[in-house]
């Protein structure tokens, strides 16, 4: 009887026990995503690409496929969604020992909340801001230059900013504006004030190099035509201790559709046909050569492959996780 007591009352205390915890909410927040940065090493060089965030694209805006064809391609992709066609927003960084360059900054705040990261993951990553000597913007779309300053401050305050003559040309002269239709002036316009506020405390400084179409090197860095998409798109070309990466712009925006149907034009290309002939010589080039690629538009951290069976269609290879 002695041993029964304590038994008993250890078996009520351990239902009080249960029961309370059991009346208890057992809500568990689910933590934030990391930091979005990934090292890829090539040779002696380091690229870390930064993730300024996702997009998403309404499939209305990629033409020359039928509804039923999207859908069939995003299917086969698992990459169906409510909100729209899936894409990132990268920008890479390239560690040569002696200097740190930057290919594109990201939108900060020009497109909304849910992009604007890059600046907060380089620091993430390990690096300063004022560490970058270089930035070289494929082109001067909001979503690669908004990311260069904040409130009229550089956000890179010690860089060079690299861009080509023909697309500084092309957003920041008066003429331009005048030779488009009326409709498309008021859109044009605004996003040339964006690029206007992005650039000024770099222009105020006299770190903008603005190089010619026949200045098509700088160090190890290879400036690579890619017109279409913007009048003076340029993607570069990375050569390293016979290792190369080509940061390709925004030679594609969907790892799915323009990949299995690369004649698909986006409707942001300023030239679409010259858009899609660029993609269809460059995509064949990188599937033969096996080259490995960086892109802003595909999805993070945005470096592999190309692989073609047919050089017809295309597939994106991404590279493997590596610690």
């Amino acid at each position: 009887m002695k041993t029964l007591k304590p038994l008993l009352l250890a078996l009520a205390l351990s239902t009080t026990t249960l029961s309370t915890y059991a009346a208890e909410p057992t809500t568990i927040a689910a933590p934030k995503q990391v930091a979005g940065y990934y090292h890829h090493q090539i040779g002696n060089t380091q690229i870390t690409a930064l993730l300024d965030g996702t997009n998403y694209l309404n499939p209305s805006l990629f033409k020359g496929l039928s509804d039923s064809e999207k859908t069939e391609i995003l299917k086969k992709y698992a990459a169906i969604n409510e909100k729209g066609i899936q894409t990132s927003v990268n920008a890479f960084v390239i560690n040569t020992g002696n200097q740190l360059l930057m290919v594109d900054s990201g939108a900060a705040s020009c497109f909304g909340t849910h992009l604007g990261s890059i600046y907060n993951n380089l620091k993430a990553s390990g690096y300063e801001p004022t560490q970058v000597n270089g930035i070289f913007l494929t082109h001067l779309h909001p979503d690669h230059v908004c990311g260069i300053s904040n409130n009229g401050v550089a956000n890179y305050p010690n860089a060079t900013l690299h861009i080509s003559k023909t697309e500084y040309d092309y957003w920041l002269s008066p003429n331009t504006v005048k030779k488009l239709p009326k409709d498309k002036q008021a859109a044009f316009l605004g996003t040339v004030e964006k690029i206007k506020t992005a650039l000024a405390p770099y222009e105020k400084a006299k770190q903008v190099k603005v190089f010619s179409d026949k200045s098509l090197r700088f160090g190890d860095i290879e400036f690579k035509p890619s017109f279409g998409h913007t009048p003076g798109h340029y993607s570069f070309k990375l050569k390293t201790n016979g290792q190369e990466v080509v940061f390709i712009g925004d030679i594609v925006h969907s790892h799915t559709l323009q990949f299995d149907a690369p004649k698909t034009a986006v409707d942001f290309d300023i030239d679409p046909k010259a858009a899609v002939e660029i993609r269809l010589k460059h995509f064949a080039e990188y599937a033969k050569a096996g080259q490995l690629i960086a892109a802003p538009h595909l999805p993070f951290p945005g470096i592999g492959h190309i692989y073609s069976k047919d050089g017809q269609s295309y597939q994106w290879i991404p590279v493997h996780f590596k610690d």
